[in-house]
């Protein structure tokens, strides 16, 4: 399994006109995006851990320990850049590629990783779905190979139908080379 993670600019890592980084593979081969439906899945996510803070400020703001806005403008902000922003950005960073003999998995914001597993490495491959993927039927699939570092390699926002298909090719893949 091979890996290469370089620093870039937040910027030009997700920036739709920018988008030839990720079509810009060292290995070859256009990316394919991830399901639209993810993004509503990481929005969802992103407002779970922002509930909290927002809660929290307006106790503040109703306890009137703080002068009214000062606590809960900015944190309101903040969590409105968190659910809405963000999501499609890291929604934007991530696509794969999968070609005759391996899969190619590019992630990352800040820290871009890239990473191709060859299918003869691949031991076993979990399909996933939590119940937020279930209802808007995506799936994470994951592969496992061998070795300790990076020994699994997760692909979440595709469709459960291609996720199952994907599954299926890289089966008759490994039991070809195996027989």
């Amino acid at each position: 399994m091979t890996e290469h993670t370089e620093m870039q600019a937040e910027e030009g890592a997700a920036d739709p006109a920018n988008h030839a980084v990720l079509a810009a593979p060292q290995t070859g081969g256009e990316l394919t995006e991830l399901h639209p439906n993810h993004v509503k899945i990481l929005r969802i996510q992103a407002f779970l851990v922002a509930a909290p803070f927002v809660l929290g400020s307006l106790v503040l703001e109703m306890a009137q320990l703080v002068p009214p806005g000062v606590f809960v403008v900015p944190v309101l902000l903040a969590a409105l850049f968190l659910i809405i922003r963000v999501p499609l950005r890291r929604h934007h960073a991530r696509g794969y590629a999968m070609s005759d003999d391996r899969l190619r998995v590019v992630r990352g914001l800040l820290f871009r990783s890239d990473t191709v597993v060859p299918f003869g490495r691949v031991q076993h491959i979990d399909v996933n779905q939590g119940p937020l993927e279930r209802y808007y039927d995506l799936a994470t699939l994951t592969l496992h190979t061998a070795g300790s570092h990076n020994a699994s390699v997760h692909l979440p926002g595709i469709l459960n139908q291609d996720a199952l298909a994907m599954r299926e090719v890289i089966r008759s893949h490994i039991k070809r080379e195996t027989v």
